[in-house]
């Protein structure tokens, strides 16, 4: 991969366009930021606004280019121009080309098939237009509805880490999932 700066992509898929969050997405991107039921699974508080409006205004121009880098990418119903939630894909380790994808969707769309269906072009996305090897995502073995959106896509899960993160007085525990560039690209599904 070069490590010239890669500008955010726009992807469109059957039902939905992954594009880079705009000013006047903040509404419905505050929206479902300030839930707790979406922060649930997140090792951490939902946001005041004041720390959201910072965090809004980081997402909107990202770039990847060097380890740590992170395109998070509104995720837009084509038909309706609704945005329901958003994906990542995080520039993990530059030396091994891997890559951490991750996801948030507001609750008041579950059920629908949209996290499948992002997750599944931003991971293609990173395979086939930055050159990833190893693209990898992190979840919590509670967060059942993660879980499953990473085995309909059959990611591999690779390890089970326990009591490895605290929020609140409470221990978690982690899966990590993964899928490496030539097993994703050579499938017919």
């Amino acid at each position: 991969m070069s490590s010239a700066p890669v500008p955010a992509p726009i992807i469109e898929t059957e039902r939905l366009n992954l594009r880079p969050f705009a000013a006047d997405d903040f509404a419905a991107y505050a929206a479902y930021h300030v839930r707790g039921d979406v922060y649930r699974y997140l090792y951490s508080a939902p946001p005041d606004r004041e720390t959201l409006q910072r965090q809004y205004t980081s997402v909107v121009r990202p770039v990847f280019a060097r380890e740590g880098d992170v395109f998070k990418l509104a995720v837009v119903i084509r038909e309706t121009g609704q945005l329901v939630g958003e994906v990542l894909l995080k520039f993990a380790n530059e030396n091994a080309l891997q890559g951490e994808v991750g996801y948030i969707f507001d609750p008041t769309y579950a059920g629908k098939g949209y996290a499948t269906e992002a997750t599944r072009a931003i991971i293609d996305y990173g395979f086939r237009h930055l050159g990833l090897h190893r693209i990898f995502a992190r979840l919590d073995t509670a967060n059942r509805g993660s879980i499953g959106v990473v085995e309909r896509l059959k990611l591999r899960r690779e390890a089970h880490f326990i009591e490895n993160d605290r929020f609140s007085g409470i221990w978690g525990d982690e899966f990590v999932y993964a899928v490496l560039n030539h097993e994703w690209t050579s499938r017919k599904d």
